[in-house]
């Protein structure tokens, strides 16, 4: 065992009773829990993210398809997703703006729980860590903020999930077409279609770009064809979010006083670096041996991890996304590892409620510590992410004792 690795393994376990204990006391003596908002009826004052996409599917089902401008709407905030989430919610601008509001979070809430068990499930975790990986979501401030905002992290972490399940049964193409729709909603998880092309898989990357083009320009189609112009300046023209709760090394440069594009440039090292590393792991191993190129299953997730990194605006609730892949994580390690604690560290500090931020203010010489919590979650995440055991792939269903298709064996390396 490495020194750093000594270091982590120590460290861990302090930095997760500390996180549960802030998490506490900030609970206890701070500002009201983010729950407590969710049954508030002031659509556009306290869910504001739903009243955003609220109006653009209103403005979307009023008008008929190919007839509306959906992005000017005079919503409170600007729409920066693209013509194809408008459709998707447009069953919801039928209704109003309440209504459809509560119909999302417990959509939300559900689609989460789904996600998350489904996850379990197909890493055949006991219980304990079933039970702890579900806990921890709902306890955890990025769901929280999620549902109070009335954001669509839950949809998005559905289509990743059901698209890293796909890859994990020996569907790569379906996988790849799954990856490329859940892109088109959130364009800033481009990214992760650049997987397929480092690890050598050529069809599944070019299925994974033609179902993001597509899916985008259906939407387009659909809501007009002048609103991707409109989308493609707006998105353009948002500056980088200096509030702490912007995860992305952008936000974080900012908000140490430095020029934006140092953290873009940092973020783009890292998804360079972190698609070579898995480039490098194809050409030992080859194109076909998965638990060789891919040990744990936790690639997309480590990718996803870097794009959020460079992204210019990544919400601390963006955390979300990679659940699937931390419990990929606890799987593919040995009981007391070094990957499991970090995991633990991760969830427990995903339970610091936003409140956190309200303890640092300007001129308090430890003011830039704090306010890098989140981006520091997302590293510590990345990094844990990139470095899974390697082992036999534990049997999948139908398969009696055997690896999933297309994960070879390799014999288990000591843990760390």
């Amino acid at each position: 065992m490495t020194g750093p690795y000594r270091l982590v393994r120590r460290v861990a376990p302090v930095v997760t009773a500390a996180a549960l204990v802030t998490a506490a006391l900030l609970f206890a003596l701070g500002q009201p829990p983010l729950l407590r908002w969710l049954p508030h009826p002031d659509v556009a004052g306290m869910h504001v993210d739903f009243d955003t996409f609220w109006h653009s599917a209103r403005a979307l089902v009023e008008h008929g398809p190919g007839s509306s401008t959906i992005y000017d709407t005079g919503a409170r905030l600007h729409n920066l997703n693209p013509p194809l989430l408008a459709v998707l919610l447009a069953p919801l601008g039928v209704l109003d703006a309440l209504t459809g509001y509560r119909i999302l979070t417990v959509c939300s809430v559900l689609l989460v729980l789904g996600s998350v068990a489904a996850t379990c499930r197909e890493l055949r975790l006991g219980r304990t860590w079933t039970l702890v990986g579900i806990g921890a979501v709902l306890a955890s401030s990025p769901l929280h903020g999620t549902l109070l905002l009335g954001q669509i992290y839950p949809l998005l972490l559905a289509g990743i999930t059901a698209g890293w399940i796909a890859e994990r049964r020996g569907r790569p193409v379906l996988a790849a077409i799954l990856y490329g729709v859940t892109v088109a909603v959130k364009p800033s998880l481009a990214p992760l279609l650049l997987l397929a092309a480092a690890q050598r898989r050529w069809r599944p990357f070019l299925v994974g770009i033609c179902s993001a083009a597509v899916a985008t320009l259906t939407g387009v189609a659909v809501a007009g064809w002048p609103t991707a112009w409109q989308w493609w300046t707006m998105a353009l023209a948002e500056p980088v979010g200096p509030t702490p709760d912007n995860a992305s090394l952008p936000g974080l440069a900012l908000r140490w006083g430095l020029p934006a594009v140092v953290g873009t440039v940092v973020g783009a090292a890292l998804l360079i670096g972190t698609l070579a590393h898995y480039a490098r792991r194809t050409a030992r191993h080859g194109i076909v041996s998965a638990a060789g190129t891919d040990p744990g299953g936790t690639a997309p997730f480590a990718v996803l991890a870097t794009g959020l990194l460079a992204a210019p605006i990544s919400w601390h609730n963006y955390l979300l996304l990679l659940w699937p892949g931390l419990l990929a994580l606890v799987a593919s390690a040995r009981p007391g590892d070094t990957r499991r604690r970090v995991v633990g560290a991760v969830f427990a500090l995903a339970v610091i409620p936003v409140s956190w931020v309200d303890l640092w203010a300007d001129g308090n010489p430890l003011s830039p510590v704090g306010r890098a919590l989140y981006t520091a979650v997302l590293l510590a995440a990345w990094w844990a992410l990139l470095r899974p055991a390697t082992g036999p792939a534990p049997p999948g269903p139908g398969i009696e004792g055997g690896a999933r298709p297309g994960m070879a064996r390799e014999p288990m390396r000591p843990g760390v």
